[in-house]
């Protein structure tokens, strides 16, 4: 959970602003405000109803003991008007329930919608300060508190407030001196438990913050059991947990000695008030000021507006958690998008020119990756980017596709700034194959189609060919339909690979980058792999990060990166005469290695 981590001075308070915050998340209920007001309506109704049934008991008592004056005369009567208020109260109740329900799960899946939408227009650089399991908590644990808090907490506080204020009128008109009684006495009792409850609520977070910091141990190390067996560090995994354990049961049993001591107060100091109440009451029957029948509606008036005070700190610790639950949606909704209009369509010639291009990561800003990168390429040219890990190859990609902002200078495509271009269109014309490709845990027809969802069986089976992928596809008894997996997992790597060429086909891109897509592969599926990237190539803008130098001896020009900026640039065999080049370096390195 994302807040387990939160101390209390970091808790969002429920202050003017976080009330503030919690009413922006309220905007995606205006869709459905009739539904809403129909349902305060029937609880407002339910409540008032409910609060009828005390006084209706006391005059139960009332004729039974002789006393009349009231406008049903006989005890069958009341039992019948009793019977009646539980019944129209509980079609109230009904009514209220289903409709918060219908709101409440409609808003919530407008904010999951909302959310997951914000997430996949905001910019890589968003994604490089956060981390996904932060995001996904976003969507699954805030919002299944804001999902309690529509459901149940906002009707209880209505609820809670209401029967709270009436029931007090109420035994103020009914029996005056036994609630001014009560209020000398009850106040104290209620301060008490909320002090108490407090310093609870303290010792229980702190006990789920050591059980969250043991689960993190559990989580870790069986995502990385290779790891702890390869080391062979299951005894020492045991003693890290046991040890965390020890802290949880430590804090658990510390809260509970003082809960202890809480509830035996509560029983204590409650029912001590109810009998001072009672004894008080007792008097003023005996002294003929109040009837049988009003202290028992007293009774049960003070029962429901104790009930009602008690709910309001709950209500209070859970409206707490969705003021904080609410800011962090809002946080993630008022981030700067990507998203921008569409055109009907946009195709473009391929022509690249990187000009004076300089850049350095947002959360690096002081260490700059690429320095005044300049060089062009026609429309149809195939280049490639040569050069150690780390020397900006990927970068330069990165900035093509428009993942990040320029720090100076500008890249050109067909003679005009990229960022002139609307994004989706601009980028429905570059189309990426990996190194490590990563599928849709769907079908092989479901992952080629990502290239183009509207795309024919026929336009499918015909990408699949010209990727040299058709062949492994008809093998498996499914065909097209066959499961890849979680990622991919249950094809090899070079299936994978002719998976996501046959997806670029289909996209059908002007401009190509290829992040040395057969490095990783054995000597057959390369072949394969490599047959299936020519007919990928033919006619395109492409751009190759190359690790085997092999690869790209057909390019027209090598660039050489080292350090962020071009050291070398040339044909394979223009870079390989130079003796002392980096180009011809690296390759005498990797034919001695090989």
């Amino acid at each position: 959970m994302a807040e387990s981590g939160m101390n209390e001075e970091e808790k969002p308070r429920l202050n003017r602003t976080g009330f503030e915050k919690l009413m922006g998340i309220f905007t995606f209920v205006s869709p459905y405000k009739w539904t809403l007001l129909l349902g305060i309506l029937c609880l407002v109704l339910s409540s008032v109803t409910l609060l009828s049934f005390p006084y209706f008991a006391g005059k139960l008592l009332d004729v039974a003991s002789g006393k009349g004056g009231f406008i049903l005369s006989s005890i069958n009567q009341i039992a019948i008007a009793l019977v009646g208020i539980l019944i129209v109260q509980g079609v109230f109740s009904f009514i209220r329930v289903y409709t918060f329900a219908i709101v409440s799960e409609k808003t919530l899946a407008d904010i999951r919608l909302s959310v997951y939408e914000k997430m996949l227009w905001l910019p890589l650089s968003f994604y490089d300060k956060r981390r996904v399991g932060e995001l996904i908590s976003r969507i699954t644990s805030d919002v299944g508190v804001l999902q309690d808090t529509f459901t149940i907490t906002l009707a209880e506080l209505l609820r809670q407030v209401l029967v709270l204020i009436a029931g007090t009128i109420v035994i103020f008109v009914l029996t005056p001196k036994l609630t001014l009684f009560m209020l000398l006495t009850f106040p104290v009792l209620v301060l008490a438990a909320l002090f108490f409850g407090r310093f609870i609520r303290k010792l229980s977070k702190k006990t789920q913050d050591q059980l969250a910091s043991t689960n993190v141990i559990v989580e870790e190390t069986l995502q990385s059991i290779t790891v702890v067996k390869s080391f062979t560090n299951e005894l020492f995994e045991a003693a890290r947990y046991k040890k965390s354990l020890k802290g949880v049961v430590r804090i658990a049993l510390h809260a509970a000695k003082y809960r202890g001591v809480f509830i035996s107060f509560t029983i204590v100091a409650l029912f001590g008030g109810i009998v001072a109440v009672s004894w008080y009451g007792a008097l003023l029957v005996q002294a003929n000021e109040v009837t049988v029948g009003e202290l028992f509606s007293f009774v049960l008036y003070t029962t429901f507006i104790g009930g009602s005070i008690a709910g309001l700190g709950d209500i209070y610790s859970q409206l707490q958690k969705s003021v904080g639950a609410s800011e962090r949606i809002m946080e993630i909704l008022a981030e700067t998008d990507e998203k921008e209009g569409l055109v009907t369509s946009l195709r473009l010639e391929g022509r690249i020119q990187f000009k004076n291009v300089a850049f350095s990561y947002p959360t690096r800003a002081d260490l700059p990756v690429l320095k005044a990168i300049d060089f062009e390429i026609d429309a149809g040219q195939k280049i490639a980017l040569v050069g150690p890990s780390g020397s900006g190859k990927s970068t330069i990609t990165s900035l093509l596709l428009r993942y990040y902002q320029l720090n100076e200078g500008v890249v050109l495509v067909d003679g005009k700034p990229i960022n002139e271009y609307p994004l989706s269109n601009y980028r429905s014309n570059i189309g990426v194959v990996p190194q490590e490709v990563i599928l849709f845990g769907g079908t092989i027809r479901e992952n080629i189609a990502y290239g183009k969802p509207t795309a024919t069986d026929q336009e499918i089976a015909e990408a699949a060919r010209k990727a040299n992928a058709l062949d492994f596809i008809l093998t498996f008894p499914e065909r097209m339909n066959t499961l890849v997996g979680d990622r991919g997992v249950k094809l090899s790597g070079g299936q994978r690979q002719r998976v996501a060429i046959a997806r670029a086909i289909l996209k059908d891109p002007k401009i190509l980058i290829l992040d040395e897509a057969t490095s990783s592969l054995d000597a057959e599926s390369e072949r394969l792999v490599q047959d299936a990237l020519e007919n990928l190539m033919e006619g395109r803008t492409t751009i190759i990060i190359a690790h085997r130098l092999s690869t790209i001896r057909k390019v027209d020009r090598i660039l050489v990166i080292k350090e962020g900026a071009i050291a070398e640039s040339g044909s394979h065999d223009e870079l390989t005469d130079k003796s002392n080049g980096i180009y011809s370096n690296l390759l005498k390195l990797q034919f001695e290695e090989s």
